[in-house]
């Protein structure tokens, strides 16, 4: 990994400046980052909103392409129930080979963009026997088991409550069936195998996946208030005697995220 490949808060700047110039709005209220299979969602929200402007990852800067199926390179802006929403339909992973600082240029653009809120979405691993394929659940906490950190220097930054209690609680007004989960995150992009699945049952983990805890650690130092949700895309190996493969997470995905759209739709306008 190059020194070029790190980037910076000012950068994040840039790309909103970026941003604005090219959707004419002067600020974005709420960041929505999207996971595997979830881009039916981002369809969803164009359709309930107005004032709808894609733009290209390449044109805002700092963001990498990425070549993972089931992610755009793409930002869009959505004007929805009178709050600007800045749509990410595509994330990069630290599996990629990128610096932290690119992975979580998302989350710091939204915030220099004016965003005070951020959902973040994954596919992930159940590893509960009461959870089922294309069930969404709400991350509550998680284990971070990749090893790393995108911040950098002497930033104590608290996690206390690193998904906020009260966006968790407006999103089961909006939907109470909602269950919560402990989301464990590591490093792939190999999926893990039986004996890693019993370890993280044992250590008090719900769901697995290779995404979202850099962003949430770089929400939470900058004072974003986050909420997360899985879909569980998969039943986590040695659950089910049969092999994982990333197509069928797509295809669980696409067959879910639709009607996660509308959810979210409901949950923004509850702001």
């Amino acid at each position: 990994m190059a020194d070029s490949d790190i980037i910076s808060a000012a950068d994040a700047v840039a790309s909103a400046a970026c941003l604005s110039e090219r959707t004419g709005a002067d600020r974005h209220d709420v960041a929505i980052v999207l996971g595997s299979g979830w881009r039916p969602a981002a369809d969803v929200l164009a359709g309930l909103g107005t004032d709808v402007v894609d733009v290209d990852f390449a044109d805002l800067g700092g963001f990498p392409a990425t070549d993972v199926p089931g992610h755009a390179p793409t930002a869009r802006s959505i004007l929805l129930g009178g709050r600007r929403l800045l749509v990410f339909l595509g994330r990069v992973h630290a599996y990629e080979g990128h610096d932290l600082s690119r992975v979580v240029h998302t989350v710091r653009t939204a915030h220099a963009a004016g965003a005070g809120t951020v959902v973040l979405t994954n596919a992930a691993g159940g590893l509960r026997s009461d959870l089922h394929v294309g069930q969404p659940v709400l991350v509550s906490d998680h284990l971070n088991l990749t090893g790393r950190s995108p911040l950098v220097g002497p930033l104590f930054t608290d996690l206390t409550d690193a998904y906020s209690p009260r966006l968790r609680a407006l999103a089961r007004t909006v939907e109470p069936s909602l269950v919560e989960g402990i989301y464990a995150a590591l490093p792939g992009p190999h999926f893990e195998t039986p004996a890693e699945i019993r370890m993280l049952r044992g250590l008090g983990a719900d769901l697995v996946g290779m995404s979202t805890v850099h962003e949430t650690i770089a929400a939470r130092a900058l004072g974003i208030d986050v909420l997360a949700l899985s879909l569980v895309t998969n039943l986590a190996a040695g659950m089910t005697g049969a092999p994982l493969d990333h197509t069928e997470v797509l295809a669980a995905g696409a067959a879910a995220a639709g009607r996660m759209g509308s959810m979210l739709a409901e949950v923004i306008t509850a702001l």
